[in-house]
C-alpha cells in the first residue's frame, strides 16, 4: 500500500476571480472541471507536476470563509525569486515577507496565504 499526494482544495467565492488570481499571480491553469447544479470544481496545474489545485465554487455562498488563524498554507517554489517578488508586489498581493529567511507570502482573493520560495530550499 502506498499514498502520494494529488491535489489540495480551497473553497472559493468568486471562481473566476480566484482562477484569473491564480492564472496571473502563479500561471496555474486549468487542467479539468466538474460542473454540478449546486458546485463548481476547477482543478488547476502547474503544468510541471502531478499535484492539482482544487477550488470548489459553492454556488449559494454567499459569505466570505472563515479561515481561523489561517495557520495552513500551500507552497511554491520560483526559479526566478527576484521576477516573482517584483510581479507579485506590483499585483499588490505581498501579505506577509521573512527577509531573514528569504521567502515570501501572497494572498489570494479569499485571504488563502501562499508561501512562495527559492529554488534553494
Amino acid at each position: 500500500m502506498d499514498f502520494r499526494f494529488t491535489h489540495n482544495n480551497i473553497n472559493v467565492l468568486n471562481l473566476e476571480k480566484s482562477m484569473a488570481f491564480y492564472q496571473e499571480a502563479l500561471q496555474l491553469t486549468e487542467t479539468r472541471r466538474i460542473e454540478k447544479p449546486s458546485f463548481t470544481i476547477v482543478y488547476l496545474g502547474d503544468g510541471q507536476t502531478p499535484h492539482k489545485l482544487e477550488l470548489t465554487w459553492i454556488k449559494e455562498r454567499k459569505e466570505a470563509y472563515n479561515l481561523g488563524e489561517n495557520e495552513f498554507h500551500l507552497a511554491f517554489i520560483t526559479s526566478d525569486f527576484e521576477k516573482a517578488y517584483n510581479h507579485h508586489k506590483t499585483m499588490g498581493c505581498i501579505c506577509y515577507e521573512n527577509k531573514e529567511m528569504g521567502i515570501y507570502f501572497i494572498s489570494d482573493p479569499d485571504g488563502y496565504w501562499l508561501e512562495v520560495l527559492p529554488e534553494r530550499f
